[in-house]
């Protein structure tokens, strides 16, 4: 079974123990992390939509840290312009533990209904009396 979910404009292809590298999230090492999923396949097919609405990846934090230094240069020909600069994104790695429906969204056991009391029923008028008064 696998799930495709989206964080920071980017969708992301995972199955349960997969370790990827995310957009920094703000959280600290250790914690779980839920994220909405946009499609599910396993050997029933494949759900997306409203069909899978509940749906929940959960995730735990691994690490946190900085990606490789790329180097932006900007420059004008023929007019002595140049600008060069670097950047490091910041990542959060995770591990996903499970794919599913998270524990509030589940339904939950219903119980039985109490009876009510039977609602009072109206003598009804006898047929011949409401025939009747339609006559006059």
């Amino acid at each position: 079974m696998y799930a495709i979910f989206e964080n920071g404009r980017k969708q992301y292809k995972v199955c349960v123990g997969d370790v990827l590298k995310v957009e920094k999230l703000g959280k600290k090492v250790g914690e779980t992390v839920d994220f909405p999923v946009i499609l599910t396949a396993d050997e029933k097919g494949i759900q997306t939509g409203k069909e899978v609405e509940g749906v929940k990846v959960v995730a735990e934090i691994v690490a946190e840290g900085k990606d490789k230094k790329i180097i932006v240069f900007k420059y004008k020909p023929k007019k002595n312009e140049r600008k060069k600069q670097g950047h490091r994104q910041p990542y959060a790695q995770i591990k996903v533990t499970a794919i599913g429906a998270s524990e509030a969204e589940k339904p939950a056991a219903k119980k039985p209904a109490a009876k009510k009391p039977a609602a009072k029923k109206t003598a009804a008028k006898p047929a011949a009396e409401t025939a009747e008064t339609k006559a006059e």
